[in-house]
C-alpha cells in the first residue's frame, strides 16, 4: 500500500536473467570451442542450460555479493564458467547500482527543483509549511504529518500547519519532550517504526504506528520539525528519511525567511508609530536596541519644552471644525518636524498645546541647547509656514525648563504612556503660559547651560507654586 519506500525496489539479479540477457551466446560459444557438457542452475536447481538428464544437486557455484544464485556442473571447464557467470553478476549488479543512484540523484534534484520554485513566491508562514507537507505527501506515505516551529519565548513545540486528526488536540511539546522534542534538541532525523516501543513516545488523542520526524535547521540550529506518520503498519526506510530531510532542509531556509519577513513587517509598524511621536533617529535607537534606550521609570535630567498657541479658541471660533482640525494638523506637522531635528520627543498634544522633552528617552548631548534650537526654529516656522493663515492667526509662546524628573512608561496595566512628571515640567508649563505670542521664555537652568551659544535677555522672577524660591526668567533673543 505504500506508494514508495522513497524510490521502487530495485528488481533482483538472477542468473537466469543474465543468461537471457547477453551471457547465453557466450556460454554457446565456450561449448562449442571446447566441446564441453555443461549444465547451469538456477539457485533452486532448475536447469537453464544443459540436458535435462543432467540434474545435478550442486556444482561450482555462481555468486553475487556473497549468496549463491547458481551453479555449474559438466567437466573441467565448469569452474571457469562459473567465474566468468560470477564476473558477468556483479558487472550487472553494479550497472544497475549506478543507474539508480543516478536515478535518485535526478529524483532529489528534481525534488529540490520543485519544492524551491513553489516556496520561492511565498513569503508567508503557513503557507510555506502547507506547500512542504503537501509535498512530502507526494512521496512518503502517511496520514497525518505536521510542521512545528520553536516558540522561542515559550520554548514550546507548536502546530503552524498539519494535515490528520491525530493532530488537532495534540499537545505542544518542549525541546526534549516526545520523539519530536528529541529530534529538535539533539537535531538527528529519526524513523521510528514502532512508536509504542519506544519510551520517548507521547500518546495524542488518536494513536499512531510508525513515523518519522526531521529537525528544521538553519546555521546548525534547529528552529522547528516536520514530522509524517501512519495510523497503520508502516515500515518506513532510509530512503524515507533522506527525502524528508532534504524538504526538511528546504523548509528551514524558507521558514526562516518567512519568519524575518514577518517580524521586519512587525518592526516597520512599530517604527511607522513611533515614527509620530519620536524624531527618527531615536526610533532607529530604539529598534536597533543598542542598550542606550530605557522606558523603564527613572530619575533624569532633561529639558521640557512647553508650546501653546495664545487665543486659540477665539481665533478659530468662527471656523468650521473640519477647517478647525485642518490647520491644527498642518500646524502640528510642521512643529514635530521641527522638533525631531533638533532630536526631541514629543511627549504629548494636549488640545494645541505641545510637550516635547530633549533628553528621554534618548540622551542628548546638550538638552537645552537642542530644546532652544527647537523652540527658534518652531516660531520661525510659523512665520514663514506656506499657510498665509497659519501664520498670520497662530502665535504660539514656549516655556523651556530643565532639570530632573521621573521619565518612563506610567499609567494603568490597560494603558501607559511615555511621560515626565515632576516640579520641572510643571515650571516649564509656567513659563509657557506667561510667555507672549512669539516668545520663548527659559528658566535659569537652561540659560546658564546656553548662554555661550544664544542671546537672551533678562525678565526678572516669578513664583511658582510648590518652589521656595522665586524661579528666574530669560527671553530668547532670535
Amino acid at each position: 500500500m505504500r506508494k514508495t519506500d522513497g524510490i521502487k525496489q530495485m528488481p533482483a539479479i538472477t542468473l537466469k536473467r543474465l543468461i537471457k540477457k547477453g551471457a547465453y551466446s557466450v556460454l554457446n560459444d565456450i561449448i562449442k570451442a571446447t566441446g564441453a557438457s555443461l549444465t547451469i542452475q538456477d539457485r533452486d536447481y532448475r536447469i537453464l542450460m544443459g540436458d535435462d538428464d543432467k540434474r545435478l544437486l550442486g556444482g561450482y557455484p555462481v555468486e553475487l555479493s556473497g549468496e549463491v544464485i547458481g551453479w555449474v556442473s559438466g567437466g573441467d571447464k565448469a569452474p571457469s564458467v562459473a567465474a566468468l557467470l560470477t564476473y558477468l553478476a556483479d558487472k550487472e549488479l553494479e550497472r544497475k547500482t549506478l543507474g539508480r543512484e543516478t536515478l535518485d540523484k535526478y529524483k532529489e534534484i528534481n525534488l529540490l527543483y520543485n519544492i524551491s520554485e513553489k516556496i520561492a513566491a511565498s513569503l508567508d508562514l503557513k503557507e510555506v509549511a502547507r506547500l512542504i507537507i503537501e509535498e512530502a505527501r507526494r512521496s512518503i506515505t502517511a496520514t497525518g504529518a505536521s510542521v512545528m516551529l520553536l516558540n522561542e519565548q515559550t520554548k514550546r513545540l507548536e502546530i503552524v500547519s498539519a494535515f490528520g486528526k491525530q493532530y488537532a488536540e495534540k499537545a505542544n511539546l518542549t525541546a526534549g519532550d516526545g520523539i519530536a522534542g528529541n529530534v529538535l534538541l539533539h537535531g538527528n532525523a529519526e524513523i521510528v517504526n514502532d512508536v509504542h516501543s519506544d519510551p520517548r513516545y507521547i500518546d495524542g488523542t488518536n494513536s499512531i504506528r510508525s513515523m518519522i520526524c526531521a529537525p528544521l535547521k538553519t546555521k546548525n540550529r534547529s528552529i522547528g520539525v516536520i514530522n509524517m506518520s501512519s495510523d497503520e503498519p508502516v515500515f518506513y526506510k532510509a530512503a524515507d528519511l533522506k527525502l524528508l530531510t532534504i524538504l526538511a532542509s528546504q523548509a528551514a531556509s524558507a521558514i526562516e525567511n518567512a519568519i524575518l519577513h514577518k517580524k521586519k513587517l512587525k518592526e516597520e509598524r512599530i517604527k511607522s508609530n513611533l515614527e509620530r511621536y519620536v524624531a527618527s533617529q531615536i526610533v532607529d535607537i530604539i529598534m536597533e536596541d543598542k542598550g542606550d534606550i530605557s522606558l523603564d521609570s527613572e530619575m533624569r535630567n532633561i529639558a521640557i519644552l512647553f508650546s501653546d498657541i495664545r487665543g486659540f479658541t477665539s481665533t478659530c471660533e468662527d471656523l468650521a471644525p473640519k477647517d478647525v482640525v485642518g490647520y491644527l494638523n498642518e500646524y502640528f506637522t510642521q512643529m514635530v518636524d521641527v522638533i525631531f531635528a533638533q532630536d526631541g520627543t514629543v511627549n504629548k498634544f494636549v488640545g494645541d498645546m505641545i510637550v516635547a522633552l530633549f533628553g528621554a528617552p534618548a540622551y542628548l548631548s546638550n538638552n537645552e541647547k537642542q530644546a532652544v534650537q527647537a523652540a527658534i526654529e518652531m516660531q520661525k516656522c510659523i512665520k514663514s509656514t506656506p499657510d498665509s493663515w497659519i501664520g498670520n492667526h497662530f502665535d504660539t509662546g514656549i516655556g523651556i525648563n530643565s532639570g530632573d524628573v521621573v521619565v518612563g512608561n506610567i499609567g494603568s496595566p490597560q494603558h501607559m504612556d511615555y511621560t515626565a512628571i515632576g516640579d520641572e515640567v510643571n515650571v516649564a508649563s509656567r513659563l509657557q503660559s506667561i510667555a507672549k505670542g512669539g516668545q520663548v521664555l527659559v528658566s535659569r537652568s537652561v540659560y546658564d547651560s546656553t548662554v555661550d551659544f544664544f542671546e537672551f535677555r533678562s525678565m526678572g522672577s516669578i513664583k511658582v507654586k510648590g518652589k521656595k524660591r522665586a524661579i528666574e526668567l530669560f527671553e530668547v533673543i532670535y
